[in-house]
């Protein structure tokens, strides 16, 4: 039988006009009135006219500050409407967008904004005192725009070291015109940086025509279409909301609707205000809305889509029959490579448990490789994702700043994510770990996503994070797995084991456990696995070995032995 691969389909607009502001500028025109952008739930709405309108006055009046094609500016301010315009009208220039976590501070924002040798930074008034911090070893930066919350200039320009120092509201000129700059699909219109759990974070330069077909992936992977409502409270500093919903919205005509911030507290009620019928998951978002006292709005709402990373098997039963959402759309994708493997939304229903989706093989090549020696393993084995694009300039273009990161991504041609994966005879493609995360114990190769994923089901446990760990005499991995649980909750560390070996073979049940209030993590909330292998089994680690815990398989061995 042929493997499957995800359906063939007409792109919204044509290559040669992949960039945003051939988008926007078609979008204006075409949809004139049609509602665009929300902000919060008693905020601001603009239509696509309006939108585009806005971006304008905003280009012009950063192109009077110097910024021209290929500069790059940092923008460094919270989720809100003028991030966006700020985001269109660089683009609009053919300068490039620079994102940056507004939990940076010191090396962290240095690195990011030296990486991409940025002249410019848009930057929160609350903000400005980490810039000032750090100007004097940020070198190429000799301009920052001063926004803030209230849209109101201030009385008082702050002094930023040597640099000029403009307010943000006196950029808007009066012309509203499309402004007369040739932006090709070619030209990187973003900056987009990785977040660097076990090494310094990578600048991923993104041609407009990368960008595009993101988004244009998940316009077709959830059918959006004019009458949907796209809701997201994740931040404009990453790729999610971006790629993921703002610029999807734009390119299927939709009426998009943004929040500062997620809140599993007002998840229902945002539903409700913002009339949504698609948004999108990562983590632990859904168990945390789960786990919101029930309501009777919990149903009500128009939701219907939910791209969501990963599906959350543990509730999924229970979460679809409370809020009424069956359609669990999931993925894999890098801000490196778009998103090449994704679910249909009229294949989600009947999705194989633990699939990521199925291959867009109209736009990329893909194998899956031994790691070691980049041969590619037979159907059912894991190997690492390596991968090539079929259309000019819709994968990455490279690390700004880091040659040989570059060489090393894109050894052999092909462009390696750094992910196992597995792909099954029906043409499914099963997500299995980060390589560098994967164990190997008793002479088994362990997901440490696989062992995760079980434990996380479990009603007291908020989050996981499953590491490798050496045995004292210096053998072979042992499991660890590190524990936050609900607020409220407690466990007792037999019954989870208990728990574990239900659902896990016995090779990868934990031999440590050890519960924490948190994890560390990066400015981005990533969890950073590199310090907690380094901790490695500490004074509050819980030993099942020492306990004297035998698992039943374990127990049924040596009762084999002794008969």
């Amino acid at each position: 039988m042929t493997a499957q691969t995800f359906p063939e389909f007409t792109p919204t607009f044509p290559p040669s006009q992949w960039t945003l502001p051939r988008v926007l500028e078609h979008q204006a025109k075409a949809l004139g009135d049609r509602p665009f952008i929300k902000w919060e739930d008693d905020g601001p709405e603009y239509t696509y006219r309006e939108a585009n309108a806005r971006a304008n006055r905003l280009a012009r009046g950063l192109q009077r500050l110097g910024i021209s094609r290929g500069d790059c500016a940092v923008l460094f301010m919270p989720n809100s409407l003028d991030y966006l315009f700020s985001w269109f009208a660089l683009n609009k220039l053919g300068a490039i967008e620079a994102p940056i976590n507004t939990a940076y501070k010191g090396s962290f924002l240095e690195h990011q904004v030296n990486l991409c040798k940025a002249e410019t930074i848009i930057a929160d008034a609350e903000l400005l005192d980490a810039v000032r911090a750090s100007i004097g070893a940020m070198p190429a930066v000799n301009r920052v725009v001063v926004w803030s919350r209230d849209g109101k200039r201030p009385e008082q320009l702050p002094a930023v070291g040597s640099c000029e120092v403009h307010a943000f509201a006196d950029l808007f000129d009066d012309d509203s015109g499309n402004l007369d700059v040739v932006v090709r699909p070619q030209d990187i219109g973003a900056i987009m940086f990785t977040s660097g759990t076990t090494g310094l974070s990578k600048g991923v330069t993104m041609p407009h025509a990368q960008l595009y077909l993101f988004s244009e992936i998940d316009v077709r992977a959830l059918d959006i279409g004019q009458e949907d409502v796209y809701m997201t409270a994740f931040p404009l500093f990453h790729a999610n909301a971006q790629l993921l919903t703002v610029y999807p919205s734009m390119i299927a005509g939709a009426r998009c609707v943004l929040y500062e911030r997620f809140s599993a507290t007002q998840w229902v009620d945002r539903l409700h205000s913002s009339g949504a019928t698609v948004t999108n998951s990562l983590g632990v978002v859904l168990p945390f809305v789960f786990a919101q006292p029930p309501t009777p709005r919990d149903k009500t709402h128009r939701l219907r889509r939910i791209l969501a990373a990963p599906t959350p098997y543990g509730i999924l039963d229970e979460f679809t029959e409370r809020f009424g959402v069956r359609h669990f759309v999931e993925g894999f994708g890098q801000t490196e490579i778009c998103c090449p493997i994704m679910t249909p939304t009229a294949l989600a229903p009947d999705r194989p448990r633990g699939a990521a989706g199925l291959l867009l093989d109209q736009w990329f090549d893909v194998r899956i490789v031994d790691p070691e020696t980049d041969e590619e393993v037979p159907v059912g084995e894991i190997g690492e994702l390596v991968l090539r694009h079929k259309q000019p300039w819709t994968i990455n273009a490279g690390y700004v700043g880091m040659p040989e990161k570059s060489a090393e991504a894109w050894r052999n041609l092909w462009f390696h994510t750094g992910d196992g994966m597995r792909r099954d005879a029906d043409g499914w493609y099963y997500f299995v770990d980060r390589l560098k995360d994967a164990l190997r114990r008793r002479g088994e190769n362990i997901s440490s996503y696989e062992v995760e994923a079980p434990i996380r089901e479990h009603p007291a446990v908020a989050d996981v994070a499953v590491i490798a760990v050496k045995e004292a005499m210096g053998g072979e991995d042992e499991v660890k797995a590190c524990i936050v649980l609900h607020p409220g909750q407690s466990v007792r560390p037999e019954a989870l084991l208990e728990w574990c070996e239900q659902r896990l073979p016995a090779f990868a049940v934990p031999r440590y456990l050890e519960f924490m209030d948190n994890f560390p993590r990066t400015p981005n909330e990533k969890i950073q696995k590199n310090l907690l292998r380094v901790a490695g089994v500490t004074p509050a680690t819980w030993d099942r070995v020492q306990a004297g815990y035998q698992l039943r398989d374990e127990l049924a061995r040596k009762n084999r032995s002794h008969a």
